[in-house]
């Protein structure tokens, strides 16, 4: 080794990267390149769990109660804020689907089609 090379302890190297990134951000949000969203349309009100409760299970629950509360919207549940009820969100599950607020009735009106006229037999619908 030839005593010009230069030698850089790790700190050096772990101050420069920091510095370089610091930098980098500051002068992106500075430039306007860095776009900071005002529509709420899209975030994400709260990270939920499902509990899952079985007869004699015991399970901790904190006291204190949430800053949410849920409501049924057009059969879907909502959670909306207590302190801004304008700002509600449909709850959905791991594939973004919507979680109803009701169970369908599997012998209820949308579950049985409407026929298209009278139902007769095939006998006596035949002209004779």
């Amino acid at each position: 080794m030839s005593q010009n090379e230069a030698r850089y302890s790790i700190r050096s190297l772990f101050v420069t990267a920091l510095v370089a990134i610091v930098g980098t951000v500051v002068v992106l949000e500075l430039s306007g390149s860095i776009k900071h969203s005002d529509n709420k349309d899209h975030v994400p009100v709260g990270d939920f769990q499902a509990i899952h409760i079985t007869e004699g299970e015991t399970f901790r629950m904190s006291p204190k109660a949430s800053e949410l509360h849920a409501v049924c919207e057009n059969g879907y549940m909502a959670i909306a804020a207590d302190v801004d009820p304008s700002f509600r969100g449909i709850l959905v599950d791991y594939k973004n689907r919507g979680v109803r607020c009701y169970r369908p009735s599997p012998t209820g009106p949308a579950a049985i089609p409407e026929p298209d006229g009278p139902a007769q037999p095939k006998e006596l619908a035949s002209d004779e």
